[in-house]
C-alpha cells in the first residue's frame, strides 16, 4: 500500500458510499476477482465529477463496466460516456451491466485495442479517465491528449504501482521492469509536458490528475 493501511482503512470509514446497484456490481466484482477502482479514488471521481460538470467522458479500460457506471451515476444529467475495452470474457458483463442499469443509451462501449480505437476517435471529452494497461499509457498519451478539451482533465489510475515506481528498477521482478520504466516516463511526461498541470495524488494505488491548458 502506498498510505499506511490503518490510515487507508479510517478514510474509507468516511466514505458516503454508493449507490444499492453500484454496491452489488462492486460486490461481484470482488467475488470474481476483477480488479475495479478503490474508495478513495471513486471518491476522488465524484468529486472530479461534481467540480467539472462534464458533459463528455472517455475511458480507456472498462473492465466490467464498475468506473463507467460510477461516472454516470455523479456526471450531470445528459452527459455522455465512451469508453474501451478489448478483453472479450469481460465486454458482455459489462454491456449486461449497462443494461441492467438502464445506461445502454448513455454509454457507449467501443470494442478492442485502445490503440487502435483511439486513432479514429474525433471530436474531444471534457474529461479522460485512463484504467487500462499500465504499459500502455505512455503510448496512448498522444491520441488522448489530442482528444481531451481545452481546459479538460484527465485522470490516471495506478499510477504508483503499490509504491514500487519509487523502487530502482532492479529492485522490481524482471517481468515487471518494462511497466516500471513506462510508468515513470509516463509520469514525467504529465508533469513536465507544457499544455499539461498536473498533481500527482497518493490516493488508492496513485491517481494523477491533469488539467489541459486552455
Amino acid at each position: 500500500m502506498i498510505t499506511d493501511e490503518r490510515m487507508s482503512a479510517f478514510i474509507d470509514s468516511l466514505d458516503s458510499g454508493n449507490t444499492p446497484f453500484l454496491n452489488e456490481i462492486e460486490r461481484e466484482a470482488k467475488e470474481t476477482n476483477v480488479p475495479i477502482i478503490r474508495t478513495q479514488t471513486q471518491s476522488l471521481i465524484k468529486f472530479l465529477l461534481a467540480m467539472h460538470k462534464p458533459m463528455s467522458i472517455l475511458e480507456v479500460g472498462c473492465a466490467i463496466g464498475f468506473s463507467a457506471l460510477l461516472m454516470s451515476e455523479y456526471a450531470p444529467e445528459g452527459c455522455r460516456i465512451t469508453t474501451i475495452e478489448k478483453y472479450e470474457k469481460r465486454i458482455p458483463i459489462a454491456r449486461e451491466n449497462f443494461r441492467r442499469a438502464g445506461r445502454e443509451e448513455s454509454i457507449m462501449l467501443l470494442e478492442g485495442d485502445a490503440a487502435d480505437i483511439l486513432k479514429e476517435l474525433k471530436g474531444t471529452y471534457d474529461l479522460i479517465f485512463m484504467d487500462a494497461a499500465k504499459g500502455q499509457y505512455i503510448h496512448f498519451m498522444p491520441e488522448v491528449l489530442r482528444l481531451l478539451s481545452a481546459g479538460g482533465i484527465l485522470v490516471s489510475d495506478n499510477v504508483l504501482q503499490d509504491g514500487d515506481v519509487i523502487e530502482s528498477r532492479f529492485a522490481v521482478t524482471r517481468r515487471n521492469r518494462t511497466i516500471h520504466s513506462r510508468m515513470r516516463e509516463y509520469l514525467y511526461e504529465l508533469t513536465h509536458h507544457p499544455d499539461l498541470q498536473t498533481v500527482i495524488l497518493p490516493v488508492g494505488d496513485g491517481v494523477t490528475v491533469s488539467l489541459k491548458r486552455a
